[in-house]
């Protein structure tokens, strides 16, 4: 599962009023925690970077809300999936007769073995 936790953006304005204008825009936003406007200059002028950071959820919070629905490691089978045995019927006399489902398999036919019919007495060994 994954989760957006927290989110971190920056924007660029080039006068402070468009940068005020991203705030209040990112305001709108439940889940704005901290905004930063910050006044740089370089050789060709002034402008704003605006840093915005957005938090969501908390990892305790998120495991909390959803919590995992098979507990068994991955690969190891849940109990709910577990084979539930043979089938198998308790006689008169006190024996026991087994369903097998193998019985109702059709035989196996190997689709590479070569067919020969080859006689016994022709075998090597």
């Amino acid at each position: 599962m994954k989760k957006l936790l927290n989110q971190k953006e920056q924007h660029i304005a080039y006068t402070r009023k468009e940068a005020e204008e991203i705030v209040e825009k990112a305001k709108e936003n439940v889940g704005l925690t901290m905004f930063k406007i910050n006044e740089k200059y370089n050789k060709h002028g002034q402008y704003f970077l605006v840093d915005l950071t957005y938090t969501f959820n908390t990892p305790k919070e998120v495991m909390e809300s959803n919590p995992r629905k098979d507990d068994a490691p991955d690969g190891q089978m849940d109990m709910d999936d577990m084979h539930e045995g043979v089938p198998y019927t308790i006689n008169p006399d006190g024996s026991v007769t087994m369903g097998n489902a193998d019985d109702d398999l059709p035989e196996f036919e190997d689709p590479f073995a070569e067919k020969k019919d080859v006689p016994d007495e022709d075998l090597p060994y």
